[in-house]
């Protein structure tokens, strides 16, 4: 394969990726992503040391070690759109050489776990609980883009979404892919699993109507109501499938696990959601670590 041309890599003068601003070295095997830039100092305050602080829009990176162990702490932004950019980006670093725009020969594997904040579709998911990504329900239609995503699809579980819910043709074409084996069993285990559906919208596309009505109605419930191998749909978010679609894709170890700040059913909100992500960046920094 040749040189990727300078429009479809881009690369800043001091030779790091585009967006992200990222070196190389500046990025740990591990990687824990978050969607709110400040949660990034939350997660690197528990770090041993800190070698790398990187900024760029709401991409902001923190490397560094705990108990020996490295780590990064990479916030993505909101939404799948965000997704595509980081997956890629972080993929560019350890499989391409940015100097010479060439793809290496042997490829590298990153492990990139998902710590984010949802809201559950089950009556029987608390508040202040965490929940494990088992599947990615993508309703956003990203991995369509992709040639490659007809591999990582799970069809049939999709085909049986698709049917159940009188998918509407108008909207993108969801898809399902499984979380990764090894880091299911390594970050997973004792927590709620469930399907997480991933939203290309906060409002609209996850039910929400403030002044706009909504083309779909009783999303949430036609979505709770929904079993395949008895398995349920137990929460909304905008990042899960796009991660585990593309690091499927591209080679990489993908995990999600949500701290639950809503339940749509019970239209119940955390009186303090924070507190409950502190306690879920502990519980996965002791599991990465251990």
């Amino acid at each position: 394969m040749g040189n990727l041309e300078a429009s479809e890599l881009i690369v800043n003068p001091d030779k790091s990726i585009y967006h992200l601003h990222l070196l190389p070295e500046q990025i740990a095997e591990d990687i824990i992503v978050v969607g709110d830039p400040q949660r990034v100092e939350v997660i690197s305050n528990y770090f041993d040391k800190i070698e790398f602080k990187v900024s760029n829009r709401e991409f902001v990176t923190h490397t560094g070690y705990l108990n020996g162990h490295r780590i990064s702490a990479l916030a993505t932004g909101i939404g799948t759109d965000n997704i595509d950019i980081v997956m890629n980006e972080l993929d560019a670093l350890v499989n391409i050489d940015l100097a010479n725009r060439k793809i290496y020969e042997n490829k590298r594997s990153l492990n990139i776990i998902r710590l984010g904040t949802s809201g559950a579709l089950q009556e029987n998911i608390p508040v202040d609980s965490f929940v494990f990504s088992e599947y990615g329900l993508g309703l956003d239609g990203l991995l369509n883009f992709y040639a490659e995503s007809d591999k990582v699809i799970d069809k049939a579980f999709t085909k049986a979404f698709i049917k159940e819910m009188q998918w509407d043709a108008n909207l993108a074409k969801p898809y399902v892919v499984k979380c990764s084996k090894n880091l299911e069993d390594k970050i997973g285990a004792g927590l709620l699993k469930g399907i997480t559906a991933t939203a290309s919208g906060f409002y609209g596309p996850q039910g929400r109507s403030l002044r706009l009505g909504l083309a779909i109605n009783q999303l949430n419930e036609k979505l709770s109501k929904f079993n395949y191998q008895n398995k349920q749909i137990t929460n909304f978010e905008m990042e899960t499938s796009a991660i585990y679609g593309l690091g499927a894709m591209l080679g990489h170890n993908t995990a999600t696990v949500c701290a639950i700040v809503a339940n749509r059913y019970t239209k119940t909100f955390s009186s303090d959601y924070k507190a409950t992500v502190v306690r879920l960046i502990e519980l996965i920094l002791e599991r990465i670590c251990d």
